[in-house]
């Protein structure tokens, strides 16, 4: 009982004016956005180096909310909300000067009479040959493809994910490059541990999902108390999972961390693990993260830059922030050392 009075705390916290009703301000949809880089020096946080925090803020109506985020190119982020606005913006960077900035906001699914149900765009992934995007919608369980224009929409719900619970849909999505789509529930069924989770063999939205054919069933075991939020794929083939844990509480407080896991040993009805890589603790800025994008692959000898948006949930206590990451490599295990054989001794 503690516990739900507590939850419905914060949902007056996180909603107010729900219970006090107040003259409804006009639909603002031209003020801009701000862009505040947040003092820190470069931090390595595991296999991440975090190169630049930035909270972004504004006061148009179809900011906040973001749960998805994609590169379009190595200077342009495209972030989807859970209310189905868009956010295209140029990507900040850490050297002087370089601060990103709005490039559009608008509707990206419904429009001004959308339902709430059929919009609630949680993750985003993108083909770099043919700059199509790949959408996953939650309470609607659908996957939905785009051109580069984020035109010509086809959508689909496939029948393998009709059983993900409403508030669970297509969390994390990513098109492998190999041409395959992992696809991963940020929900667990009652009595289970596993996450349900979907590996497409080719575009889940074909037209006559000949490509996808039926998907490989099987399960994500994050650590202990996280969920699965979104995902990527490195250049060199491992796949980061964006897990996030939620510390109920007034404010709630959300930890956040990158889980590596190689996609060559999903099978079939078999749970899925990976290994934490990265933990973002305080004193970090910390927020409900909940999308990750990989900037197209680097030239040779750069680095691989990850990015990381929080959804602020339209909250009084919470913030928008982006962070900016260069991926450092891992070391392999160290293999135990054999000696060689003595070499044969010289025929004098």
């Amino acid at each position: 009982m503690k516990r739900w009075l507590l939850v419905g705390m914060i949902a007056l916290g996180l909603a107010p004016g729900t219970f006090v009703r107040t003259p409804k301000p006009p639909s603002n949809f031209t003020a801009g956005m701000d862009m505040i880089a947040l003092d820190l020096e470069r931090r390595r946080i595991g296999a991440v180096e975090v190169s630049g925090i930035w909270q972004l803020r504004s006061e148009n109506d179809h900011f906040g909310g973001y749960s998805a985020l994609v590169a379009l190119d190595d200077t342009t982020l495209l972030a989807g909300s859970d209310r189905g606005r868009f956010l295209r913006l140029t990507a900040p960077g850490p050297e002087a000067g370089r601060t990103g900035r709005m490039l559009a906001m608008g509707y990206y699914a419904g429009g001004p009479q959308q339902d709430k149900h059929t919009v609630d765009l949680e993750s985003l992934t993108r083909d770099p040959a043919s700059g199509t995007i790949w959408g996953g919608y939650e309470d609607s369980n659908t996957l939905e493809r785009r051109d580069a224009a984020l035109g010509s929409r086809k959508a689909v719900r496939p029948e393998a994910m009709r059983g993900w619970s409403a508030n669970s849909g297509a969390e994390s999505l990513v098109r492998l490059a190999d041409g395959r789509f992992l696809a991963i529930s940020e929900g667990v069924p009652d009595g289970e541990t596993g996450h349900p989770a979907l590996l497409f063999a080719g575009d889940p939205v074909a037209t006559d999902g000949a490509a996808a054919g039926a998907p490989i069933e099987f399960t994500f075991t994050p650590p202990t108390g996280y969920r699965p939020v979104d995902a990527e794929q490195l250049p060199d083939g491992p796949v980061l999972v964006l897990v996030r844990r939620v510390d109920w509480g007034l404010p709630p407080r959300f930890a956040t961390a990158l889980v590596l896991a190689d996609p060559t040993e999903i099978e079939a009805g078999k749970a899925w693990r990976g290994q934490v890589v990265a933990r973002f603790d305080p004193p970090l800025p910390t927020d409900n993260f909940e999308g990750l994008a990989l900037s197209p692959e680097p030239a040779p000898g750069d680095r691989p830059i990850l990015w990381m948006i929080s959804d602020d949930n339209g909250g009084e206590f919470q913030r928008t922030l982006l962070y900016r990451m260069e991926w450092l490599s891992i070391e392999p295990p160290a293999r135990p050392r054999i000696n060689p054989r003595p070499p044969a001794a010289r025929k004098q």
